[in-house]
């Protein structure tokens, strides 16, 4: 079965489970009855990562709510970007931060008509991890191995497709002898431990966890990949819908996405304790402050959605086949209007819209 086929069948299995409304993190399964979207209500979905650090800590503590006063905020936690996507589609969520791909692949498959990207959340953050006991030194020793990413076409299976592509491997799916295989990014610490993959390309804190706690030892820190070290690893991505018909609570939203990060560049070691706190809330676990604080320095939190690596993110997807025959249009994926609004009334240099 060819990747385009395995990615067809994971997106209606992915819709069938959003149906159910059971996402798993960590062993403990979290169950949300998210409401009809109405006018005072806001709902957000988000994952348990660093590069979603303002939703984190901003939706635990309430710094988002009170910036939307009487607006209703509810939420809903996922692994990867086309769970979320799926939800956005299927009205069970307004908002959701993710990664380029799956916000790339979401406007695709609508026409380019049902979502924007509306902020940048993150950049950098994401490294490629191999076993320590599994003689990977190099590019060079890639050759029949078998890794993982957390989920089939997220921005993380992406990278690691395109970066096997790029130096000479396929995967078995397309004739190689380099198998990828997907997980929750719980399950793959578990696998690695277990030994049952050989490395992860993942993003952080699940890259500093594999190096600490599974033998593991980076091999490919994404940021070396891309010029200046700058690249989108999540965005804030909203439905079409809700952003024409709620614009009001969109501008608020942003207001505190704004203010979530740069309180936390202002403060990185009082925003790493307060993450701890929250991804214990979430998760069932806090992790050990080194590991935290070096995932973070690996990372650039930020509203700049970096619109130029979109648009090579998507290149990248092309080429290995996932977004159809035709060079997508994505001239009409970003709406930075409110954002900018938001940066002028802050006294924040605006960001000028650009297409691929």
């Amino acid at each position: 079965m060819n990747v385009i086929a395995k990615f067809g069948i994971a997106g209606v299995i992915i819709a069938v489970v959003i149906a159910l409304s059971f996402i798993s993190i960590s062993g403990n399964t979290q169950t949300h009855v998210v409401s009809e979207s109405s006018s005072d209500t806001l709902r957000i979905g988000y994952f348990p990562n660093i590069s979603h650090a303002q939703a984190v800590i901003g939706l635990g503590n309430g710094d988002y709510q009170k910036e939307l006063g009487n607006i209703q905020v509810e939420t809903q936690v996922f692994n990867a970007g086309p769970a979320a996507i799926e939800a956005l589609f299927a009205n069970r969520i307004d908002v959701a931060y993710v990664g380029p791909n799956p916000a790339i692949n979401g406007y695709i498959k609508s026409d380019g008509q049902g979502l924007r990207v509306i902020a940048g959340a993150a950049s950098g953050g994401t490294v490629f991890v191999v076993r320590n006991d599994d003689g990977i030194n190099s590019v060079n020793d890639l050759g029949g191995k078998k890794f993982a990413s957390p989920q089939l076409g997220n921005t993380q299976d992406v990278a690691l497709r395109s970066f096997l592509l790029k130096n000479g491997y396929k995967t078995s799916d397309n004739g190689g002898t380099v198998q990828v295989i997907p997980a929750a990014n719980p399950d793959i610490f578990t696998m690695m431990l277990k030994k049952d993959i050989d490395g992860a390309w993942v993003p952080e804190p699940w890259g500093t966890k594999l190096e600490k706690e599974a033998n593991g030892k980076i091999l490919v820190d994404e940021r070396d990949l891309w010029p200046n070290g700058k690249f989108a690893t999540a965005l804030i991505v909203v439905r079409t819908d809700y952003l024409q018909n709620h614009p009001d609570i969109i501008k608020k939203l942003l207001e505190a996405h704004v203010n979530e990060t740069n309180w936390i560049n202002n403060n990185k070691d009082k925003a790493i304790s307060v993450f701890n706190d929250q991804l214990e809330k979430l998760t069932g676990k806090q992790l050990p402050s080194d590991e935290l604080e070096e995932a973070f320095s690996r990372m650039d939190l930020t509203y700049d959605p970096m619109q130029d690596s979109l648009y090579k993110s998507a290149d990248a997807a092309f080429n290995l086949g996932f977004l159809g025959d035709t060079k997508p249009d994505l001239s009409n994926i970003f709406d930075l209007n409110l954002l900018n609004q938001v940066l002028g009334e802050n006294n924040l240099p605006a960001i000028s819209q650009i297409s691929g």
